[in-house]
């Protein structure tokens, strides 16, 4: 990128229907750009920004992901056909050059990057299609570009900390207990109070206390709301304050846009693909069942909010599915038609934050970039596996190296939970996700009902672990998916993975 001027492109508007009053403005800072969209009658769907020059030779290409991220993050080679949202970072382990948007755009941005330079899609949608602005103008996005003499890791630790200059962090370590990958899903009030006893034997003597997370099965649809607790569960407040009684603290899991319920009118649903079923964030009646509900939990005694599953029901397919836009689903919108889906998404994450109140929300399915500074807690990457030890070196250790730069830039990753769930996984595997989950600064979820006493003298060594600070990077980025070499507190570790 030696021939990359920031204020050398071109660009053009794409709407749906007619192009007329359609305005796109600029304001050029020291290495930023901003970039506002104003229209009338006119539908914007796409602003397209390119920037033209010769690609030197030599350069790996990291990107990030739209919301989780599916064990795909990796250095590659310039291709101009590969999606890169939000940011790249280019280095020729030399020099670093990153290239971005700040944090809580007001549009969707993804990247390519090829031989012949840069393009910018600037997705400004409502649903499938353009938005009606209404002689609004609205600021799209600001572009950041930052070249550095430091090792890419370090480099997009300092970039991403300039992305976001207002995360909300943890006052404490993060750690405990999350019952999904033992029980998925058929689990009980007595199973969680056991899962809570061990998590305080596991962490005696530690003044932080650890978090019991009740992830999904405790209401009476699965997957789905309303939140009402099911037979085997019963009164969620009683639940938490026994909990708290053994010393542990309670969280929760839910999905706030999947609610199957009757008496919810037609209107309160998303009308998309032939069939109204996820709940509509920009409708009045939506947004008061949302409150109410994540009020009502926090009123129980949850300490802690995992809100689930938002991205897929929102645009209809998780990141995995998704190329360079946000859905690929065309001619749908929202109830509101009159903002961007980045802005409908902001203002869903802001009514979480506000009806949360002081409890700590961990974003999963959640857009990564629209959720930094929003949430405390993001998981970065898909479901790590009690079942299976190549799901999780696949999606826990691959988001943890390619991610770890948005650790308390971003938010606190959380790179998925240690599956515990008899002999499915060899414990010479798993205990080394542990271990690299304790040194690395992030939050640390263990999913077990039983632990052996080798496994349990490992996870009071880990849970002592992550109350400390570390300084931890990922070594060989360039050859692995899934690193296998860790510099950490300035000695090299190697862990096999394979």
């Amino acid at each position: 990128m030696k021939n990359f001027e920031l204020n050398n492109y071109t660009y053009r508007v794409i709407c749906d229907g007619k192009n007329e009053d359609a305005r796109v403005s600029f304001i050029s800072g020291e290495n930023t750009l901003s970039v506002s969209l104003s229209a009338k009658e006119d539908r914007p769907a796409f602003v397209l920004l390119e920037w033209s020059f010769e690609t030197e030779d030599g350069l790996y290409v990291l990107g990030d992901a739209w919301e989780r991220s599916y064990g795909e993050l990796c250095f590659r080679k310039p291709d101009g056909k590969r999606a890169l949202p939000w940011y790249f970072e280019a280095t020729n382990k030399k020099e670093t050059f990153c290239f971005g948007v700040k944090t809580r755009p007001n549009a969707f941005v993804c990247f390519t990057y090829g031989e012949k330079g840069i393009t910018a899609k600037i997705d400004c949608r409502n649903g499938g299609g353009g938005v009606r602005l209404c002689g609004r103008t609205v600021d799209l996005c600001t572009f950041v570009f930052r070249k550095y003499i430091k090792p890419p890791f370090e480099s997009l630790q300092e970039y991403c900390r300039e992305l976001c200059p207002d995360p909300v962090l943890p006052k404490e370590k993060i750690y405990g207990g999350n019952n999904w990958y033992y029980a998925y899903g058929n689990s009980s009030r007595e199973d969680i109070l056991g899962d809570a006893a061990l998590q305080a034997k596991l962490s005696k003597g530690i003044e932080n206390r650890p978090f019991m997370v009740i992830d999904d099965g405790w209401q009476i649809n699965s997957t789905a709301g309303p939140y009402v607790p099911n037979e085997k569960f019963g009164d969620m407040k009683t639940l938490a304050d026994e909990i708290k009684a053994l010393g542990v603290r309670p969280g929760i899991w839910i999905r706030l846009l999947d609610d199957p319920s009757q008496d919810l009118t037609p209107d309160m649903r998303i009308l998309r693909d032939g069939e109204r079923k996820y709940l509509d964030p920009t409708n009045e009646a939506v947004k008061e069942l949302i409150t109410n509900t994540l009020k009502r939990m926090t009123s129980w005694g949850y300490e802690l909010i995992k809100h689930d599953f938002s991205t897929v029901d929102m645009f209809g397919q998780y990141g995995k599915d998704l190329t360079d836009s946000i859905t690929n689903f065309s001619g749908w919108h929202f109830g509101d038609e009159t903002k961007t889906n980045a802005e409908i998404t902001l203002d869903f994450y802001r009514l979480i934050r506000e009806a949360c109140g002081n409890a700590l929300i961990i974003g999963c399915n959640t857009v990564s970039h629209l959720s930094a500074g929003l949430v405390e807690i993001s998981r970065t990457g898909d479901d790590t596996s009690g079942r299976e030890w190549a799901r999780t070196r696949k999606m826990g250790v691959n988001t943890l190296a390619f991610r770890l730069a948005q650790n308390k830039a971003f938010y606190l990753v959380d790179a998925d939970c240690v599956g515990i769930l008899g002999s499915n996984i060899p414990w010479e595997k798993n205990r080394q996700w542990l271990d690299v989950l304790s040194k690395s600064d992030t939050a640390l979820f263990i999913s077990c009902g039983k632990a052996t006493d080798r496994q349990s003298a490992d996870i009071e060594k880990a849970y002592a672990e992550i109350q400390k600070d570390h300084d931890i990077r990922p070594l060989d980025i360039y050859e692995n998916l899934t690193p296998s070499h860790w510099l950490i507190d300035g000695e090299e570790t190697v862990y096999d993975w394979d």
